[in-house]
Formats: C-alpha cells, structure tokens, sequence
C-alpha cells in the first residue's frame, strides 16, 4: 500500500445544530457496515486458498465505490473527505503499536539479522533502482516536470512493501521462521521508508553530489537511532510508572489506560521532535510487551492484549476499504489528464521498477546470509525466497500508485497461498525444531562455565580422557560464533540483574487480591 494516498476522516458538524451533519452519519454508517462485512466475509473464507481478508475489504471498497459513484451519477465515489496528516495520527499508531507490542520477541531477535539485512539494506537498494529508473524512463514516457526530489520520493514510497497478505496464509508455528522474517522485515521496512522519504524532503537535493549523498546518510541514520531510542525510552518508562504507583490496586481501567495514552504520547513526541513516529512506537510495544504488561492486573493484560489487536485490525481493514473506495475517485483521474496509454505506461513502469527493487535485493541478501549460516536449517533456500510480494502529473503519480496497489494485492495476494502450498510446504523438508535451529541458552551456559563462571558457583567440566578441565571459551570467540546466541545469553543475564529488578517483567508480577491469579494465591 502506499504511503501517502491512504488517510483518515474529517468528522463535520452542522453550522446550524449540534446534531451531526447527515452526511457524515450516513458515510460513518456506510464504513461501519462495511467493516462488519469485512468481518463476516473473512470468517467464512478463512479456509479459502484464493482470498483473504485484505482482497475481501479492497474489493468490498471498490463495489461501495461503484455504488457510491452510480447514485452520484459519475460526480463522486467518496463519501468521506480524508487527509493525509489524519492517517499518520490516527490509523497508523495503533497498527504499528500493535505489530511491536504481539511480536514474538524470541523469534524477531533471533531472526535480526536477516530481518535488518532485508528491512533496511534491501530497502535502500529497492530505493535507489526505483529512483533511478523513474528518473531514467519517465522522460521517455512524456513525463517531464518531476524533479529529482520528486523522484526520490516516489522511490522512497514505493519501496515500502505491504507483507499483510503474506501473513495472513502463513502459520507462525508451520513455518515460524520464515513468518517471523516476513513479519519483521515487513515492520522494519515500512519504518525505513518513511525515514527516507522524511530525509529527502527536509534535504535541498537539487544537485546531487557526495555531500548530499552523506547528508542524507546521517539524517537517516539519525532518524533511526534516535526515533527507536525514544520509543525504547517511553517503554521503559511506563514500566517503572506502572511498577511504582501500582494502578491495580484501585483500578485496572486506569492501568489500561495509561498503557494507551503513553504508546500514543510516544508516537506524537516523536512527530514534534520531527522524528519517525513508525519507529518509536514500535520499539515502544516491544518494551511495553515485555516490561509493563508483567506490571499490570491478569484482567487488564487479558484487555491490553485483545484491545490493541482489535483496534489495529479496525484501523488496518479500514485502510483497505478506503484504498479500494479511492481507487474510483474520478477527480483523481480526471485530473491527470493523461492518456489511457500514458497511464499503462507509467503504471507497468513503476511496477516493473517495484518487481526488480524487489529482486534485486532478495536473491543477493539471500545468499549472502546463506553464506555465514553454518547449518542448512538456517539457510533460505531457493523456494522460500518467492514467498514475499495537484498537477496533472502529481495526480497521474497518485492514480498510477492505485493501480499498483491495487494489483498488487489482489493478484499477488490471491495467488501468494497457493504459491506457498505448490512450491514451500508440500516439498518443505521436515521442520527443525527451534531448540536445535542454533546453540540453546544451556548449552550456551555450559560453555561461559568451563573452568568456572564467578557468577554460577566453582563446578567445572572435565575431559574425560585427560581428567583435566576444559579450557573455557572466550566470550570474543563465542560472539563469532555464534553472534545471537551469544548476544542472547548476555543481555538475558543483564536483563535478570539489573533491569526486570528496577523495570518490573516476568517474576517481578506484584499480588493483587481479587484478580485471578490472586484468588488463587489466596485459596491456596
């Protein structure tokens, strides 16, 4: 889905009374029984190899779009005026919040290798082919008054790919890493686009050379590291808020509410400070995930976990629906003013670009990753890596952008579970079960306790042929060995002693009686 044709509602109130204009309670009406049937449809087609609930709310938006321009007699298809600051304000926080907050932490930092190496290498790669070739073919096509900023954007915008039909056929438990590096990559490449389409609009890059290049570097890197420390920052502190004035014991509805308000502050500073708001607010429902909602009443984590889930299911189907609603805008087209040829021409183009993006960076990230996996049941093989799909010329952009989504989804998305099926799971080997996919924590520790470890006690492992304690490991030759492993076993002993201690988390749980596990406690 792009980027900046997906936004939000502007509620009107009559100039005369204040009831609600009649308008807006019927188009309000319209999207609420809409995504009722979203809700209906997807159910029944759940086991549907062709469809999925993403197609299900584009083509339902597309038929209310037909509809809504047949009563209109051809003027309109929208019932609804959006903007696009609203989207970034109200749609998407819950969505990204969400995907941070139910992301299974163990599989998404043991797969952050690879899910980096495609969400910001593979982006940026996508970003500069995508670039390139509009700035090269446009010309040709007839498309002469885009500039290289205008480029640039387009490239930055279409480099952010949409994994929702992906997941949607995928099981976390059949194919947990593959899932896990789609739904990863899929997060961190969204926010990695945003980032630079962010960088090139506050850089003046009318001229390019190796300063702007290096410019536009350090705002991204900068972007990056200071929108995710933020949101980290946020996490943490609701974590010590919640663990210290203990809301429970009074009301679980302020607990939950704080929990909201604060991932949503998170967002909202991060956009005054002119920072990724995607980031922050991710990085924010990791921590919060894993520090504040130990903190809180067994009912309010029970609500937590359904609430942000149902609200970005609303927000994320919403979005769909209006994208297909959208598609029919005819002041859209109409203002383009382009040719039926000069669309198909600019929309194969763009969508050519997005295939070779695309696969430009997949195949060869692909084997380089193979390269340093040290057993096969890291490595990606070969069938997985298909797994994953105001001037007129501004508006000719705008329409184009639609016909690519729009194809996209449906095509892509309506074929992607029956790919998998044909070429990955019937032919999938046997699974290797997550504990022997790389060294577990215990073997891990055995190996930081050869010849002692001050902090587990004096027992040391000994040869069995020479009786002589084996020489232990340095920590500099296990992190290359086995670099998350390792990663891994010390930032669990640094979380254990130092910040579940101060921050709260699993084992710090505090009793409040009255709630389930308290009467529990109290019968036991």
């Amino acid at each position: 889905m792009g980027i900046s044709d997906s936004i939000p509602v502007h509620f009107s109130l009559s100039s005369t009374s204040s009831i609600l204009d009649v308008s807006t309670v019927v188009a309000i009406t319209v999207f609420v029984a809409l995504l009722c049937a979203c809700i209906v449809i997807g159910h029944l087609i759940e086991e549907n190899r062709w469809a999925n609930e993403s197609i299900t709310a584009l083509l339902l938006g597309l038929v209310a779009g037909l509809v809504v321009l047949l009563i209109s007699k051809g003027h309109s298809s929208q019932i609804l005026t959006f903007s696009e600051e609203l989207f970034f304000i109200y749609l998407l926080p819950p969505i990204i919040f969400n995907a941070g907050f139910q992301v299974k932490k163990k599989q998404f930092f043991k797969n952050i290798s690879i899910i980096l190496m495609f969400g910001i290498f593979g982006t940026i790669i996508s970003f500069c082919l995508i670039s390139l070739g509009v700035g090269l073919l446009f010309k040709r096509i007839g498309v002469t008054t885009l500039d290289i900023k205008d480029y640039l954007a387009i490239g930055a915008i279409l480099s952010a790919t949409d994994s929702v039909c992906t997941l949607q056929v995928l099981n976390q438990d059949d194919t947990p890493f593959l899932y896990s590096a789609i739904f990863g990559e899929g997060v961190v490449n969204d926010a990695t686009s945003i980032v630079l389409f962010n960088s090139v609009q506050s850089l003046n890059i009318s001229n390019i050379d190796t300063l702007v290049a290096l410019k536009l570097l350090g705002t991204f890197l900068y972007l990056f590291f200071s929108s995710t420390a933020l949101g980290i920052a946020v996490g943490l502190l609701s974590a010590f808020g919640i663990k210290t004035l203990y809301f429970g014991r009074h009301s679980t509805d302020r607990e939950v509410a704080i929990m909201m308000l604060l991932a949503y502050l998170s967002y909202m500073v991060a956009e005054l400070l002119n920072l990724s708001g995607i980031l922050t607010v991710f990085f924010c429902g990791i921590v919060m995930s894993h520090y504040t909602w130990h903190n809180v009443t067994e009912s309010s984590r029970v609500t937590t976990k359904h609430g942000f889930a149902t609200i970005s299911f609303i927000c994320e189907t919403f979005i769909f629906l209006y994208v297909g609603m959208d598609a029919l805008d005819v002041d859209k087209w109409t203002a383009s003013e382009a040719s039926p040829l000069t669309s198909v021409a600019v929309s194969s183009t763009l969508f050519g670009l997005v295939l070779v993006g695309r696969a430009a960076f997949v195949y060869p990230l692909v084997n380089i990753f193979n390269c340093f996996a040290k057993k096969d049941s890291d490595k990606i093989i070969f069938k997985q890596q298909f797994s994953d799909d105001s001037s007129s010329e501004s508006a000719l952009m705008i329409t184009s952008t639609i016909i690519v989504v729009l194809f996209s989804t449906v095509v892509f998305g309506s074929v992607t579970k029956p790919l998998i099926e044909a070429v990955l799971l019937r032919n999938a080997k046997p699974t290797v079960s997550d504990a022997t996919d790389s060294p577990s924590l215990e073997d891990l520790r055995l190996l930081f306790l050869e010849n002692g470890d001050p902090d587990e006690g004096s027992n040391q492992p000994v040869d069995e042929g020479s009786n002589q304690p084996v020489r232990k490991r340095s920590s500099l030759r296990l992190l290359m060995a086995n670099p998350t492993s390792t990663a891994h076993y010390f930032w669990r002993k640094f979380d254990d002693r130092f910040m579940r201690p101060v921050f709260g988390g699993r084992g710090f749980v505090p009793f409040v009686p009255g709630s389930p596990t308290g009467a529990a406690d109290e019968t036991s």
